[in-house]
């Protein structure tokens, strides 16, 4: 009996010693991290197919660099972050092309921007409405202990959980006509790099999308976490934050074949291929899309840009700032390319981000001087930078004010390469050029819609409402005299109400369901960090994915 009563005691201390480890562990168990896992192989290097000369074809060449969860004041040209980090290279396609002042992503979330920006339509369109994200994500929140003392907590729809399709299977639907598939229609060679999350099977990967060579970001991580060369910096209060560094690898894949090491710096080797990829195609009309995972968490950063940011103290900040500089430095090594290789002229750049930047940070002013965050329709979590650089057409030094939107990239770039439009389905893209060129004046577009679930906003003209079941709650700000969302105008102005949400009413009419459904809603505080602590007094929103 002594015997027996030892054991349990043992056992009990066991369980007491292991219990601040619990999170983790239940972790690894949520995400299936202890199953076996298709093996990362060294790293492969990637032959990018060569281009002939066609000395006729004068069409210019495409690039669209897309950074990911990039605030509005990350870029030194809108005010600068905190001052803490010139961008020189972003600041200088603002200043030699055309800087867009009221450009929007296509929503406030990743996939559906992206699905967005390949298409020229609204992804509700065609039922791409929430972010694809394994049953894992939902059991996390669901399994993971709450913070009793929140003011918020997530909430979890284990019955959707059951009906969400494999993650590899939710993306975008082959009928719907690529970019890329429209340049490479009329002889563009077309090359992806970096971060998709449009769908994995089904015909769905790049490279079944319209792109003639694809290398993919198989996983998330910079380097790997014990890399002596590598930086890193983790948020204990957000719990998707703990998920992300147990199941991100560092991967990437070419064409569809076995996921293996990238070399260096995820952000650097991107910009050492697309720069092999810009040279390697000099000589015939190309479409690059160079869709970078900086700056989204894990913050990982370089070591040697960490240590030339040493008067920046908080250690946090310091990472991320070290992440902005080497996506900086990419885009002035892909520019510093093209001039390399005689076709800086006739190459047209835009460069944007998906969406604002994420309150789960911790890092305020990100978005500064807008309010709001990533997962939210406020101004910080949906206006974008977004800038067109084309030397051979358009001047240097234009601002445009009016407000535009990432659904706009695909018939801008269509035009430019003489590529026209896909017949027999509605186009919500705009074609910017003669806006530009002042043969067109007015408004590119009468409206502007943002729609996850019932979480719902639009802007007409100088008026945006926003619309939440939860909390049930309807904003109305007028952009022209508060572009900062102060003032809420919904009590007053009834007339305004009334009128967009008719319009919201009639593009609703228009899209499809969502092809599979929301599964977690995650609340957002508007005005402050995941690092703060929350009040009843707050004003929030909840996110549904």
């Amino acid at each position: 009996m002594k015997k027996i009563l030892l054991a349990v005691i043992v056992v009990l201390l066991l369980v007491l010693v292991a219990w601040p480890y619990r999170a983790e562990w239940l972790l690894r168990t949520v995400i299936g991290l202890d199953n076996l896992r298709n093996p990362v192989l060294e790293n492969q290097p990637v032959n990018w197919q060569r281009g002939e000369h066609a000395p006729a074809d004068k069409r210019p060449n495409i690039i669209l660099i897309v950074a990911d969860d990039l605030g509005f004041n990350d870029i030194s040209f809108h005010g600068g972050q905190q001052a803490t980090l010139p961008t020189p290279a972003i600041d200088s396609l603002a200043q030699q092309g055309v800087s867009f002042s009221s450009a929007y992503a296509g929503n406030a979330v990743c996939a559906p921007s992206r699905a967005m920006l390949m298409t020229g339509r609204y992804s509700t369109r065609f039922g791409f409405e929430f972010t694809p994200a394994p049953r894992s994500f939902a059991k996390m929140f669901n399994i993971l202990p709450q913070n009793p003392d929140a003011v918020h907590q997530p909430e979890v729809d284990m019955a959707a959980v059951d009906r969400l399709p494999p993650f590899q299977s939710m993306g975008m639907p082959t009928e719907e006509i690529t970019l890329a598939e429209q340049l490479q229609a009329t002889g563009y060679h077309t090359l992806h790099i970096g971060k998709w999350h449009l769908g994995r099977d089904q015909g769905m990967r790049p490279e079944h999308q319209g792109f003639d060579e694809s290398l993919l970001m198989e996983s998330g991580l910079y380097l790997p976490v014990d890399d002596p060369q590598v930086v890193n910096a983790r948020q204990d209060f957000d719990p998707l934050d703990q998920a992300i560094w147990l199941k991100m690898r560092y991967a990437a894949s070419y064409n569809g074949g076995p996921a293996f090491a990238p070399k260096g710096y995820l952000t650097d080797y991107y910009t050492d291929q697309a720069v092999s990829a810009i040279e390697a195609n000099k000589d015939r009309p190309f479409f690059l899309y160079l869709a970078h995972w900086g700056v989204h968490s894990p913050l990982q950063a370089l070591k040697a840009d960490y240590d030339a940011l040493a008067h920046i103290e908080d250690h946090r900040l310091r990472v991320y700032s070290a992440m902005l500089r080497a996506l900086d430095r990419s885009v002035d090594r892909v520019m510093q390319a093209l001039v390399d290789n005689g076709i800086d002229d006739n190459t047209l750049v835009i460069f944007t981000s998906d969406n604002g930047a994420p309150g789960y940070l911790g890092l305020p002013d990100l978005n500064a001087p807008f309010r709001g965050w990533k997962l939210s329709y406020f101004e910080g979590g949906v206006r974008v930078p977004f800038y067109v650089r084309w030397p051979q057409q358009l001047s240097p030094s234009l601002r445009y004010d009016a407000p535009v939107s990432h659904l706009d990239v695909f018939a801008t770039v269509a035009a430019a390469a003489k590529a026209g439009l896909p017949a027999e389905r509605v186009m919500d893209s705009v074609d910017l050029l003669p806006y530009l060129s002042g043969d067109k004046q007015g408004l590119p577009h009468e409206a502007i819609f943002w729609r996850e679930g019932d979480y719902q906003g639009v802007r007409a003209g100088d008026w945006k409402l926003m619309r939440s079941p939860n909390p049930n709650k309807i904003w109305l700000y007028n952009l022209k005299d508060d572009p900062l969302e102060i003032h809420n105008l919904a009590a007053d102005k009834p007339d305004v109400v009334a009128r967009m949400t008719a319009q919201l009413a009639e593009h609703n009419s228009q899209q499809q369901d969502s092809r599979w459904p929301s599964v977690v809603s995650l609340p957002v505080l508007i005005d402050k960090t995941m690092a703060e602590p929350a009040t009843t007094d707050d004003e929030y929103i909840y996110w549904p994915n």
